[in-house]
């Protein structure tokens, strides 16, 4: 190894040698474009002991681009000195990320590529040019020759917002699957991912390269289809506001023919008196984008699936949230496979979906079950028959008003203990026990609605017009009111309200198509106004049910489970398993009928006689906490206490104690022991309260829940310390010595995170009557090395 190769670190590789091949091969000529240290994800969102920190980002050193908005490949570069393999494993996965078909890995002498048209990696004399590698490219997806000027048409960046990644990668997958001939093209994105920016970008590339389904030279005629008011007219005012007067929103029988670019519902297109969409012509649309697909327009006995039947020859184009699960089969028996699917799991695992804390809530009721006393009667008088009625019967069957008021409560005590201000959705059985909901959480929060009127509302169809305002300036995010909405069917899905930190469930939701649009209200990310992760409060056990799934994507940061009493307060029982929670009946139904006018929900004719039995007596308390985790591998939850996963997550990470005494000991690899404990969710805080050892030094406490040591107190730690340090402290001076012995009793006082911002440490008392940082180091230790090297051996000592 030469003295050059030694020196050049992976900067100067990638500047003087791998630049200047990839320039030589043609990247980096217009319009082919190289993208040097491109990142494409944000970093996942970490929550550690209520505190909020980025993961580390994905970054490409290389990005090679046939068109501004069309990548080729991608290239992990690596110093001189590295084998060109070590990039290898990288370069694959930034690949499959991507989407892309071609990756390369390089020290700056050697490159290795990887072609999956071919399936094949080898080693190579230099990199590909932009023309071979999108000749290899359209050989292996058989794409005809007219497709080039659809698949290169360059975004719209109008707004300044580019799509991300994997956006990118849905448009152009969905392109592909048209100019390939495809008439039913299924994409599934998370909640929250961009759906509507991936249908206008689509849009655009389309309508400007002038594609339709006939070949001939004009522009398409495109339908955005929905089944409820806000999910069209929100984008068709804002984000296909680009199209200008090309778009035309069809509705009261307004028909126009003259634009290009439509949106409308079902229901207007398809009323009591008339269907209005059989005004044009079966031909008429080239593209049908249908939103939300799997809510009933594919199955085969919904009302609204003559639409499509009639516009049969236009490609149809579904988008969904929802996995193909048992209630989403009829969108994908219709549209097929999904052509791309970016999950609820990599959205939070990139940092671009919020991350969630799952907080288990148990009623007495919930947990046993609840049975009438004898001759027991009801609000209205009537006997309430003698039976078992467990959770999926309350305020369906059996209303208990004690419960209500338990569970209101409770989340009354938990806003006041976090942000009262914290947009909340409560998710009750029916419109009934929203509005009772919604009368229990005003009298406990009276204090804020006297001064907020609307500080708690309840959004339901019944409130109609009204409803709808308190729904817009709760998505306000400079409003601060309404805070909490209470519902039951209406807020499910199509509502974007971007400041949501607690979804509430008071229902039971059986359906995980469902229950993901649910957690979808609060996976949107809102850093600027500190709406960085939210919180799941089950009171039923749906979440604990779903997220036990292992099919389900989306894994939580953490669960917790606790137990209240009648009054909501928390108690401090533990409940070693969760109660199981029965799924509805197979003829249970939601009170709700297919939405109508973009209402969202219709609830049917009240009947004579009450529909349930109400009791408004009796005690119901609310009872644990426990910890969900997922296991080692990384797949399953189970039910843990805090203190054990952590005990487990050190073994896993560090098999031995000698292990991870010998990376703690030295202040360097500390910190990344720090790092990886803390994006496993380990808070040293957090876990000295849970085990109680306020008193313990953190290496102490990790080696004692891991491998059962005794436990020592930071006191005790500093003691031997100073024994073990006895020739550090000969060393210097009176000063000096003065100074190593405030940093031990800091180091009782706070532990030993005080080390981490030494510099800040010398500027405060006591330290600072020593002079400045710079002045302590030079006066006392002789200079800044020699201080550090004190400083450090001081730590060593600690843990010796």
């Amino acid at each position: 190894m030469t003295a050059t190769t030694q020196i050049m670190t992976e900067a100067d590789t990638c500047r003087e040698l791998v630049t200047p091949k990839l320039v030589e091969a043609g990247w980096g000529n217009a319009p082919h474009v190289i993208g040097e240290q491109r990142t494409f994800t944000n970093g996942r969102i970490i929550v550690t002991g209520g505190r909020v920190r980025r993961g580390k980002q994905k970054r490409a050193d290389y990005l090679l681009y046939y068109r501004r908005d069309y990548p080729l490949a991608v290239v992990e570069a690596k110093e001189l000195g590295l084998p060109a393999e070590t990039g290898v494993q990288q370069a694959k996965e930034y690949a499959e990320i991507l989407g892309l078909k071609f990756a390369y890995a390089t020290n700056g002498h050697r490159i290795i590529e990887i072609d999956y048209t071919t399936g094949t990696e080898r080693e190579v004399d230099r990199f590909a040019t932009p023309a071979e590698l999108w000749q290899r490219l359209t050989a292996a997806t058989a794409l005809p020759d007219p497709a080039t000027p659809h698949l290169l048409e360059p975004f719209n960046l109008v707004s300044g917002k580019v799509p991300r990644y994997y956006q990118q990668i849905a448009i152009n997958r969905v392109i592909e699957a048209i100019l390939l001939g495809q008439k039913r093209v299924l994409a599934t994105l998370a909640t929250g991912t961009g759906k509507t920016c991936v249908a206008f970008q689509l849009c655009w590339k389309l309508w400007n390269s002038r594609w339709n389904r006939t070949g001939e030279y004009r522009r398409p005629k495109i339908l955005f289809l929905a089944d409820r008011n806000i999910l069209v007219d929100d984008p068709m005012a804002k984000m296909f506001a680009p199209f200008g007067d090309a778009r035309h929103k069809i509705a009261g029988g307004d028909v126009s023919q003259s634009r290009d670019m439509y949106f409308g519902i079902y229901q207007a297109l398809s009323t009591a008196n008339e269907d209005v969409f059989r005004q044009y012509r079966p031909d008429f649309f080239d593209l049908i984008i249908i939103d939300e697909c799997h809510r009933g327009s594919s199955r085969n006995d919904s009302n609204w699936r003559a639409v499509l039947d009639y516009f049969a020859p236009a490609v149809q184009f579904g988008m969904t949230a929802t996995p193909l699960r048992e209630e989403s089969r009829d969108s994908y028996e219709y549209f097929g496979n999904p052509v791309y699917t970016y999950s609820l799991r990599q959205g939070i695992e990139d940092g671009f979906l919020a991350p969630y804390r799952v907080h288990r809530v148990i009623t007495t009721v919930d947990a046993a079950g609840w049975r009438p006393s004898k001759d027991e009667l009801d609000r209205f008088g009537r006997p309430v028959p003698d039976d078992e009625y467990q959770t999926k019967d309350f305020e369906r069957v059996i209303a208990l008003r004690a419960r209500t008021k338990a569970i209101a409560k409770h989340l009354a005590d938990f806003l006041k203990g976090t942000d009262r201000f914290a947009k909340t959705i409560v998710f009750c059985v029916d419109q009934e026990h929203a509005a009772e909901m919604r009368q229990e959480l005003v009298n406990l929060n009276s204090d804020l609605v006297k001064q907020y009127p609307d500080y708690v509302c309840r959004v339901t169809a019944d409130e109609g017009a009204i409803g709808l305002t308190h729904l817009a300036h709760f998505q306000d995010v400079d409003k601060p009111t309404p805070v909490i909405l209470t519902t039951s069917q209406l807020l499910t899905t199509g509502v974007d309200a971007e400041m949501v930190k607690n979804v509430v469930l008071a229902r039971v939701v059986g359906s995980r198509s469902e229950f993901k649009q649910i957690i979808g209200r609060g996976t949107r990310l809102k850093v600027d106004y500190g709406k960085e992760y939210f919180n799941i409060i089950d009171f039923t056990g749906t979440a604990t049910r779903h997220f036990a799934d292992p099919d389900f994507d989306g894994d939580p940061a953490r669960i917790e489970e606790v137990t209240i009493d009648d009054a909501g307060e928390t108690i401090e029982s533990v409940i070693e398993t969760p109660p199981g929670v029965e799924e509805p009946p197979a003829d249970y139904t939601v009170d709700t009928t297919e939405v109508d006018a973009g209402q969202g929900e219709i609830i049917t004719e009240p009947p004579e006689e009450p529909r349930k039995f109400y009791v408004d007596g009796g005690d119901v308390e609310i009872i644990g906490h426990l910890v969900y985790d997922l296991d080692t591998d990384g797949k399953k939850l189970q039910v843990v206490k805090y203190t054990e996963y952590s005990g487990r997550t050190v073994r896993t990470l560090y098999p031995t104690r000698d292990a991870l005494q010998s990376a703690w000991a030295n202040p360097d690899t500390r910190a990344e022991v720090l790092r990886e404990l803390t994006e496993r969710g380990i808070s040293f805080e957090e876990l000295a309260a849970s085990a109680d050892q306020p008193d313990a030094d953190p290496f102490d406490l990790l080696c004692h829940l891991a491998w059962n040591a005794p436990l020592l107190t930071r006191r005790q730690r500093a003691e031997q310390a100073r024994k073990a340090a006895q020739d550090l402290f000969g060393q210097h001076g009176d000063s000096a010595r003065e100074i190593l012995t405030l940093l031990l009793d800091k180091y009782i006082e706070r532990g030993i995170v005080q080390f981490n911002a030494l510099s800040e440490l010398m500027k405060v008392q006591p330290f600072d009557r020593f002079g400045s940082p710079s002045e302590i180091a030079t006066r006392h230790f002789g200079g800044i090395k020699p201080f550090k090297e004190a400083v450090s051996r001081l730590q060593t000592a600690l843990y010796q």
